[in-house]
């Protein structure tokens, strides 16, 4: 899905929208993690969901410092986010890295214009730089995963490969 996120004219307005969107990714990540049958893609999403709670409360800051109050939660993308992950739960491993992908593929891109958006101040710039950097790290995993595609499985009865 694309998203017009990143590009708000109000500073305010869009790291709101930044935290809300983190929000949707934690949910997702949380439904990825349960689905995965592999524990190496269940760690390792586990600490990509931690890297966005860490921007909720980084960016979350902020808004306080400001006299705002940031969100609490996701906001409605979420269904669309957690969706896609959860239908992908039904067809295994693979389909849900697919999923957490076009999810990465709307965080990168959200990052990508909130850093370079003229009304972010130079201080919050570096910030929101070490999240696309984070957002980045996450998708190239993904990418790369689906790169190599899903190992073999074993035939029953047989020696395991």
């Amino acid at each position: 899905m694309a998203t017009l996120l990143g590009m708000q004219t109000d500073l305010n307005e869009l790291l709101k929208k930044l935290i809300q969107l983190d929000f949707d990714a934690i949910e997702a990540y949380d439904s990825a993690i349960q689905l995965f049958h592999s524990e190496e893609y269940r760690e390792r999403f586990a600490s990509f969901r931690d890297d966005h709670v860490r921007h909720t409360l980084e960016l979350g800051k902020v808004l306080r410092d400001s006299g705002r109050e940031p969100p609490h939660g996701p906001d409605l993308k979420r269904v669309v986010t957690q969706g896609k992950v959860l239908w992908a739960g039904l067809t295994g491993d693979r389909a849900v890295l697919k999923a957490m992908k076009s999810n990465e593929d709307d965080t990168n891109q959200a990052y990508e214009r909130a850093a370079s958006n003229d009304v972010v101040p130079a201080r919050l710039r570096d910030v929101l730089r070490a999240c696309l950097a984070d957002e980045r790290r996450h998708r190239a995993y993904i990418e790369e995963e689906l790169e190599e595609g899903e190992p073999p499985l074993p035939m029953p009865g047989g020696p395991s490969l």
